[in-house]
């Protein structure tokens, strides 16, 4: 065995040069995708933070009842933000938000284009299954530093990680949808002389539409799944206090942050699930 182990192949060193040459290469690449990033963040709380929590209570009550057109749904919404509120946690929790509103909206914009093409052309999609199997797959420490790396220390590394894990969600459930696609749905469109993008947007999507949304809420859910590493690279969140709690064996703190963020999952989970009338 030891003709196999003295002769390593060089994996690590060559994922370093490439790590090495983009920092000194491509470094205005990474710069203008943080400031991007760090824009898209600071505009999210901007809205959260700037009116007064209850404000935001009160929208959020209004939004959940015009979503499911339930007082049981509005209630939850108001006792979950209220005690939050409570607990001290608000600022916290909109920089939780923050992060996965972030991160759900780069995954979409990016994901349900891949998911569409994967669907339309078969090699591409075989060529990309592998790479979202190691995405989902390789611990996210890993990859954390690059991320450290290319992007410093802050909210853009975090929100880069959390988008590197929640992707292949709405890449894997848009490319199902659209696949799936029954045959003689297409050929009546083109019976009726449409186009190919017309039997995308008028076919195609609205027929893939639920496995879209069920992405859309998985990719909220692995998001949330995410703020504790989020913050070991300076993330600000509901993080922080679970990693303070964790390195002081704070019980009565880890709890109260670990029911903030179960609340905070329901709430958008439920809120994105409006086809199912409040259940």
């Amino acid at each position: 065995m030891n003709w196999l182990t003295d002769n390593k192949l060089p994996i690590g060193p060559w994922v370093r040069s490439q790590v090495d040459w983009l920092t000194d290469n491509a470094y205005w690449v990474f710069d203008g995708i943080s400031i991007f990033l760090e824009t898209l963040i600071d505009g999210i709380l901007w809205i959260l933070q700037t009116p007064h929590p209850l404000v935001v209570v009160a929208i959020a009550v209004v939004l959940g009842y015009a979503v499911h057109r339930t007082i049981t749904f509005a209630v939850f919404v108001a006792v979950s933000l209220l005690l939050i509120i409570n607990q001290g946690y608000w600022e916290e929790t909109t920089e939780t938000l923050a992060l996965v509103l972030a991160a759900s909206v780069v995954c979409m914009a990016v994901g349900v284009p891949l998911g569409v093409l994967g669907a339309h052309n078969p090699r591409f999609y075989a060529a990309l299954r592998p790479v979202l199997d190691l995405m989902q797959t390789i611990p996210t420490f890993v990859y954390l530093i690059p991320a450290l790396i290319l992007f410093g220390l802050g909210m853009v590394p975090g929100l880069i990680a959390t988008v590197i894990f929640a992707i292949p969600a709405p890449i894997r459930l848009t490319q199902l949808g659209v696949a799936s696609t029954p045959t003689a749905l297409l050929e009546a469109g083109e019976a009726f002389g449409a186009t190919r993008s017309q039997l995308l947007w008028k076919i195609e999507l609205p027929y893939a539409l639920p496995q879209i949304m069920a992405s859309l809420t998985q990719t909220i859910m692995l998001s949330l799944s995410m703020v504790v590493i989020a913050a070991l690279v300076g993330a600000d969140g509901l993080g922080v206090p679970t990693l303070r709690a964790l390195n002081t064996m704070n019980i009565s703190q880890g709890f109260e942050v670990g029911v903030c963020i179960v609340l905070i999952a329901i709430v958008l989970d439920r809120f994105f699930r409006a086809n199912e009338g409040g259940k």
